[in-house]
């Protein structure tokens, strides 16, 4: 099993999330985080005033499946996250040891 994370404009959640449930992978946790890469903020003007803000917003998506299905899940998050930008996100994928529903007891990938 892996754990995808990726980090994500908010303006492409919605396209994501509705792109891997078409696909069959409805579960899945989202967070609101903020955070900067190599473009470390933008530079914005309000009210004739110039500020920078250094931390943007953006969504965290986390997904726990089986191995054959990371590659399709990648490409999806991919082609549905994608501006062509700078600052469209990261896709990070871990090992996951084991996985327990806590409702059954079941265990591993029949948990997810």
């Amino acid at each position: 099993m892996k754990k995808i994370e990726a980090i994500i404009r908010n303006t492409k959640f919605g396209d994501v999330k509705a792109a891997l449930e078409s696909a069959g992978f409805e579960s899945m946790t989202a967070v609101h985080v903020e955070g900067r890469g190599k473009q470390k903020g933008i530079v914005q003007q309000w009210r004739g005033r110039t500020y920078s803000v250094d931390l943007l917003p953006k969504i965290k998506i986390e997904i726990v499946v089986p191995d054959d299905t990371v590659d399709r899940i990648i490409s999806i998050i991919q082609e549905s996250a994608s501006t062509g930008n700078i600052g469209d996100g990261k896709i990070f994928v871990y090992p996951v040891e084991t996985a327990i529903r806590i409702r059954t007891g079941e265990k591993d990938e029949s948990a997810l």
